[in-house]
Parts: C-alpha cells; sequence; structure tokens
C-alpha cells in the first residue's frame, strides 16, 4: 500500500482516480488542484507517489514535475493526460516522470503503473 497524492484541476477526475486507488488498497493523503498547489502539498505530505495532470492552470504539470524533482529526486510521478498531448508527455518522461496513463482512466492501467513506480 502506498500513500498517494492525487493532482488534477477537474474534481471529477481528483474522484474517479481516488476510488480507483482506494479500491487498489492505496491510502490518498492529499489532492491538489494545479502545479502551484501540489508543489506546496507535496512538501508537506511527502507522498510515497503522485498522479499529476499534464493540463493545469497557473503551473502546469511538467512544470510541478520538475520543480518537485528538483527537492526530491527520488519523487515517484506519474503523468495523467488526455491523448494529444505526446510532446508534453515526452518532456515530462525525460524530465522524471515514471509512466504515463492517459485519460479516460482504465484501473487496470492505473494500478499496474502505480505498481511499476513503486518498484
Amino acid at each position: 500500500m502506498a500513500r498517494i497524492m492525487v493532482v488534477d484541476d477537474a474534481a471529477f477526475m481528483r474522484t474517479v482516480l481516488k476510488k480507483i486507488l482506494s479500491e487498489a488498497g492505496h491510502e490518498v493523503v492529499g489532492e491538489a488542484t494545479d502545479g502551484v498547489d501540489a508543489c506546496a502539498k507535496y512538501a508537506e505530505l511527502k507522498p510515497d507517489l503522485v498522479t499529476m495532470d499534464i493540463t493545469m492552470p497557473n503551473m502546469d504539470g511538467v512544470q510541478a514535475l520538475k520543480q518537485i524533482r528538483s527537492i526530491d529526486g527520488n519523487a515517484r510521478i506519474i503523468m495523467c493526460s488526455a491523448m494529444g498531448q505526446e510532446s508534453l508527455v515526452v518532456e515530462a518522461i525525460s524530465s522524471g516522470a515514471r509512466d504515463f496513463v492517459a485519460k479516460p482512466f482504465e484501473a487496470g492501467r492505473v494500478v499496474g503503473a502505480i505498481a511499476k513506480a513503486l518498484l
């Protein structure tokens, strides 16, 4: 079981992810609605893993990923995004994201990506 922070500007997407994660036995320790919020809460909560939306207001997921990884080089972050954002996904992976999960979420894919990222 991992302590996970869910970052997405859409409340519905956070709800869907929280349900998938809790049903898989993980604990959702916090939520953030944008990259600025995510960076602040990461430092406070120190989760085992973060699911990070790419497209958000104020600070996008790729910028937040870079900032969190500069604070904690071992941070485990999985990017979440709709299709059509391949260039951002490539940038995120090259910046240290452990994996990428497409929306709409498939529970098995999310749980598998988390298991792999926690190894």
